[in-house]
């Protein structure tokens, strides 16, 4: 049985998208060409000091709706109040960038101007990216607001970055990318039917996640690998960092966005031995640990050849000098500390009776919690491309999970991790 669900969480969804005074506002422009070929619906708003950085005609262009400034507010020609309006219109609102007066207005409540009343009009969740000078980040009345903003129900706070600034400083300030935080409202948005919806159930948490190929050097120039694009671990890591969570992330080569590894700990690895030095290195601090590291089966005993061989040669250089892979998920069973859960992912082809059948006899094999079944040789879903689907073992009987969205994929997976009995008890936590 397929019940397949839409792949894109912001199809048809309505969402408003504001930026105050930042030079981040340049930024902005991508972000909503970015959610218009997604498919959503997208308003914007500008503040005056906003509109003196990006053109109001140019969001209107790429939304295909007329832009928002503070002098609509009151205009003669609306019969109701315009924040009120466009607090209800949206399903979801988008400050980037979020400036260090518009956070201050924010959480003091005032209402001096359209985004100002507009935020807290509106009842809908609200993602906000912060953006700002380095010094005026790290202020402590800046800090004060930040933590006071973690506090609002309906809100994700976006943790800016580190890097290179417009003011030429390097340090923290920077706004998340904008495909970051293109992923960060898809994930607000990812439950089927419903609105965006704010969760911290992951916070006080932590999760170490695999994700990648491994490499395993034949000789100065081939390696052995596979498909893998990381795509599934990645949006697993983020999916639970906006959740709240603290994660590392051990990988190898992704074929990923690079924003999308912003705000992880993310260890990069090439080599099955790296990977298990890793996990060795992380997996006592974890609660829980997802392995979705597609790694190799082989690897050679010397550690691959410093020259490289003549392509004569290969045949027999392919036939010998190999050892099997230690099973690195379980050995993470056998060392992992009471109460750590574990999740295990299988990538299987065949019939859905042999992939049952097969799958199961792994989670036992392995012991993990849960073992996720992942057919890779079925069309649109898999290695690759932006959908999966499969079976969730363990805890009971067989559980489909239909083919959709990675990311909505990996809500789902966090779910079953958290509802594992007993319960992942959350660490004390301070903002």
């Amino acid at each position: 049985m397929r019940t397949e669900q839409p792949s894109d969480p912001l199809q048809g969804r309505r969402l408003l998208v504001a930026a105050s005074g930042s030079i981040a506002a340049v930024k902005t422009p991508l972000l909503v060409s970015a959610l218009v070929k997604s498919g959503a619906e997208v308003r914007c708003l500008v503040t005056p000091s906003a509109a003196e950085l990006v053109s109001p005609v140019a969001l209107a262009s790429l939304s295909r709706h007329r832009c928002y400034q503070d002098g609509d507010e009151w205009s003669p020609s609306c019969s109701r109040p315009l924040h009120i309006e466009l607090a209800e219109w949206a399903e979801l609102v988008l400050v980037a960038p979020l400036s260090a007066s518009t956070l201050a207005r924010w959480t003091q409540g005032l209402a001096d101007g359209l985004l100002a009343s507009l935020l807290l009009a509106c009842e809908c969740p609200v993602l906000a990216a912060a953006a700002m000078n380095t010094a005026m980040w790290r202020h402590p009345a800046v800090q004060g607001n930040w933590q006071t903003l973690h506090g609002f129900p309906n809100v994700m706070p976006l943790q800016p970055s580190a890097g290179l600034l417009a003011c030429d400083r390097i340090g923290d300030g920077r706004m998340a990318d904008p495909q970051l935080i293109e992923l960060a409202a898809a994930s607000l948005l990812n439950g089927d039917g419903q609105g965006a919806i704010v969760r911290r159930d992951w916070q006080g948490r932590r999760l170490l996640v695999t994700a990648g190929a491994t490499e395993e050097r034949i000789d100065a120039a081939r390696l052995l690998s596979n498909r893998s694009s990381g795509r599934m671990g990645v949006l697993l890591a983020q999916a639970a960092r906006m959740r709240g969570a603290d994660v590392d992330l051990i990988h190898g080569p992704l074929q990923v966005p690079a924003a999308w590894l912003e705000g992880l700990n993310a260890h990069p690895i090439s080599s099955s031995q790296d990977l298990e030095r890793e996990l060795v290195r992380h997996q006592p601090a974890a609660d829980a640990v997802a392995m979705l590291a597609a790694v190799a089966d082989l690897r050679r005993r010397d550690g691959g050849l410093a020259e490289k061989p003549a392509k004569q040669e290969l045949p027999g250089l392919m036939q010998a000098g190999w050892q099997e892979v230690p099973d690195l998920l379980r050995g993470l069973v056998l060392r992992r500390p009471p109460g750590q859960r574990l999740l295990g992912f299988a990538a299987l082809t065949g019939s859905d009776e042999e992939l049952l059948s097969r799958g199961e006899e792994k989670r036992i094999n392995k012991g993990c919690d849960l073992l996720f079944v992942n057919p890779i040789d079925r069309p649109d879903q898999g290695f690759s491309v932006d959908r999966n689907g499969g079976w969730l073992l363990g805890g009971g009987a067989a559980e489909h999970l239909p083919v959709r969205s990675k990311l909505a994929l990996a809500h789902d997976l966090l779910d079953r991790l958290l509802a594992l009995k007993p319960r992942l008890e959350a660490r004390p936590t301070s903002c």
